[in-house]
């Protein structure tokens, strides 16, 4: 049950890093929508490696074939299946360390865990399983564009010590993010990142970074109380992308340091609706969608590949000097802007679904 995510709106992802193919099965996907590869194949352009110098040069053409649940470009609703094959599999760069458990990758977890563990790369705790991810995600964004007006954009705020100044969040474009190689819209910051990952990459080492993400457009009511709370579901859905390490929402953090006087959001009347004056609850109230925008932002570590010699040991325990071949992106978040955009999505169209069945009387 671990790789299904959703309730209504269901994704299960499959496949490893070296294995033939990754993908995803998406069920409850509504009948009737208009649905071609064209509509996913643009968030695998932007997901897959060797887009630029910041990223892997792994060579995948990432080309999505729907499988079924699509039939005259319509989706049946029916389950839908969505298969990307691996095309650059390199199993033999991992023949050397198969007794050695690398720092920071889950090589000894899975080990522990399951009594074997994927022989070549990370298997399942690879980046590479997070295709399956942003294809369903694709599918996810149609439906929320085309039946609820809801917009997803995500970009680099921070590589390493670089911090982009902060964006109008009511009119950042994917176009303007995907304008710089690292996917900074400030491009003042985006050229200082990019020399940083520059100079990590020719050090063989890797730097973290920050990736911020506003969804525009949600309306009041979306998101269950307590456990079911919207900022909760996408926070797991965050923590859940290979890397990542940090969530916070709205004022996050920063929220420690104030007083209510000053984090308190006062509603006022805007058009037709209520909203508030700030926006510090990150347009999440008590779990429930208050109708602005929902902002978070979301830490990634350094990419644990490196090339660096690294001192560890194997798994009987003896101390072993490590040293990693093979094709690694020296900072991950470029790539995972794409990623965060299809994880939202995904935990918005459940949310609308869950909520369309709750007026109808059926909620589970």
């Amino acid at each position: 049950m671990s790789s299904i995510l959703g309730r209504i709106f269901r994704v299960t992802t499959f496949g490893e890093s070296h294995g033939r193919a990754v993908g995803a099965v998406v069920e409850g996907c509504p009948a009737g929508i208009h649905l071609v590869p064209a509509d996913i194949q643009a968030q695998l352009d932007r997901r897959r490696p060797g887009q630029s110098e910041a990223t892997s040069p792994r060579s995948e053409a990432d080309r999505v074939q729907i499988l079924s649940g699509v039939e005259g470009d319509v989706t049946l609703g029916t389950p839908i299946a969505l298969l990307v094959w691996n095309e650059d599999r390199r199993p033999s760069e991992y023949e050397g360390i198969r007794d050695i458990p690398r720092p920071s990758h889950a090589d000894y977890t899975y080990r522990v865990k399951y009594g074997v563990q994927a022989r070549s790369g990370g298997g399942r705790a690879s980046g590479r399983e997070t295709v399956g991810r942003v294809a369903a995600g694709a599918i996810a964004e149609k439906i929320l564009r085309e039946r609820y007006g809801v917009e997803v954009v995500a970009w680099v705020s921070r590589v390493g010590s670089v911090t982009a100044p902060q964006p109008d969040r009511c009119r950042i474009t994917r176009e303007q993010v995907d304008a710089t190689e690292i996917r900074c819209p400030d491009r003042e910051a985006a050229a200082a990142m990019l020399e940083l990952v520059r100079e990590v990459k020719r050090a063989g080492d890797s730097i973290g970074g920050i990736v911020s993400c506003v969804c525009r457009g949600v309306p009041a009511g979306w998101g269950e109380p307590v456990f079911g709370k919207l900022e909760a579901l996408l926070a797991q859905a965050m923590l859940s992308i290979p890397a990542a390490r940090g969530f916070d929402i709205g004022s996050g953090f920063e929220a420690a340091s104030m007083r209510g006087s000053e984090h308190n959001d006062p509603f006022v009347r805007k058009g037709e609706r209520l909203g508030t004056a700030t926006n510090f609850s990150g347009g999440i109230q008590g779990g429930i969608s208050n109708g602005e925008e929902i902002y978070f932002r979301v830490a990634f570590k350094p990419p644990a590949s490196i090339s660096l010699p690294q001192k560890t040991a194997d798994y009987e325990g003896r101390e072993r000097e490590l040293k990693l071949k093979g094709r690694h992106d020296p900072c991950i978040v470029p790539r995972a802007v794409p990623v965060v955009e299809a994880m939202a999505a995904l935990v918005l169209a459940d949310a609308a679904m869950l909520q369309e069945t709750r007026r109808r009387g059926s909620a589970p």
